[in-house]
């Protein structure tokens, strides 16, 4: 059986993976309302301050803050009260020496005050005259032109993936419509004679798909558009057909199984007949997934993956999401979620390789605990049990019972 020629480092694969692919992100307008989790193709500016006026934060009197200085219980100040500032609407009147107005949360302030008293901190002494019992400073409870965003400045970067308060920020500029990336299309091809689709009843020798829908799911969930083209069996020439379909339909291949280095096993051959450079990695040094297949055609990114469903979810979180990432225009500064938790259990590793395991979260007295999950890389419910994963890098010999890991969520 031949064997791999050259185990790369995952970074230096993936890093040779990413600057073969040509990657410019094409954009479409949509509705901002059905923005959420899309990336921004081109940055937004504001078109004018928020807030664009002063306004209070809470109900209360927007006075002149002069005009409570020393005020409090035992001696208040009395202002007298020239009117009430309506909601959404521009006050009709100003605020002098010694006077108050009655404003709601939110509400304009009037010109002249420069500060607002909570209602709380207030009395009424007699009719159109109100007891300050607290002194406010210049600007307390009040928010300023341009004091959330100032005219022209950059709100949203491009590449950004907008979350509820990016979207919130667009509607409150205004902008009802947003530019985005739109979504890459990824071909799913899961290969195998022993490979069946999930709704079938299997004789003994035959498993039913995962890769097909556990891969989807993560590509969608990342920002991709998940293609499937279904089971292929173990032939050389129906898999050269289905690839190149696949090639030609989306913007990222990736084919699950047949990335050994197996008789049998034609992907890398495949690969290398689609497109140039063809074939730039096979074989990482990582644990799970040392006969990944990384390869480039005309361009576009064909992956090899793995067929045990373990193997191939992890390798494509490693290699698949950033490919989706480039193609969305998504900002180097995205940082993977992760919990820092202490290793409940010595972890054992062989020196430069590259290994990742799944674990449990456990809630304890003492902060967070990281319990792996031992288990074989085609056990789906390994990972389905797990809250995530954590890396033990290849200069290790391993990990500590009690040593401080981060473990990045799935």
């Amino acid at each position: 059986m031949p064997e791999f020629l050259k185990l790369l480092p995952p970074l230096e694969a993936l890093e040779k993976f990413l600057d073969a692919i040509n990657a410019e992100p094409l954009r479409e307008e949509i509705a901002t309302i059905n923005a959420l989790g899309r990336v921004t193709a081109e940055p937004v500016f504001a078109p004018y301050p928020l807030p664009s006026f002063a306004r209070t934060t809470v109900d209360g009197y927007a006075v002149r803050s002069a005009d409570t200085h020393g005020a409090g219980e035992s001696l208040p100040a009395y202002l007298s009260l020239v009117g009430e500032v309506p909601m959404g609407g521009v006050p009709d009147f100003s605020i002098k020496s010694a006077q108050c107005a009655l404003i709601h949360t939110g509400g304009m302030l009037p010109s002249g005050a420069d500060a607002v008293v909570m209602v709380e901190n207030t009395q009424i002494a007699k009719e159109n005259e109100v007891e300050i019992m607290r002194s406010v400073a210049v600007g307390e409870n009040v928010l300023q032109i341009g004091e959330d965003v100032k005219k022209g400045e950059e709100v949203i970067p491009s590449g950004t993936r907008l979350r509820p308060s990016e979207i919130g920020g667009l509607m409150a500029l205004g902008f009802i419509r947003v530019s985005v990336a739109i979504k890459p299309k990824v071909g799913i091809i899961s290969s195998g004679d022993e490979v069946m689709p999930p709704e079938s009843e299997i004789r003994h020798g035959q498993v039913r798909d995962v890769n097909t829908y556990t891969l989807g799911a993560l590509i969608e969930n990342n920002g991709g558009e998940p293609v499937s083209y279904g089971i292929v069996p173990d032939e050389l020439e129906v898999m050269r057909e289905m690839t190149a379909r696949a090639r030609s339909e989306c913007d990222i291949v990736v084919v699950t199984a047949g990335s050994s280095a197996s008789a049998r096993d034609y992907t890398s051959q495949v690969i290398d007949g689609l497109g140039r450079p063809g074939v730039l990695v096979h074989g990482v040094n990582v644990r799970p997934g040392k006969p990944t297949i990384l390869g480039v055609c005309d361009g576009k990114a064909v992956i090899g993956l793995p067929g045990n469903p373990v193997s191939a979810l992890v390798i494509a979180g490693l290699f698949v999401v950033p490919v989706i990432e480039k193609l969305l225009g998504v900002s180097m500064k995205h940082i993977r979620p992760f919990v820092p938790a202490q290793l409940t259990v010595n972890l054992a590793s062989q020196t430069g390789r590259e290994d990742w395991v799944a674990v449990q979260i456990i809630d304890s007295e003492e902060g967070f605990l990281a319990d792996p999950i031992f288990g074989k890389s085609n056990l789906i419910f390994t990972l389905a049990k797990a809250d995530g994963l954590i890396r033990i890098p290849a200069d290790a010999n391993g990990l500590s019972a009690g040593e401080r890991v981060n473990v990045f969520l799935m």
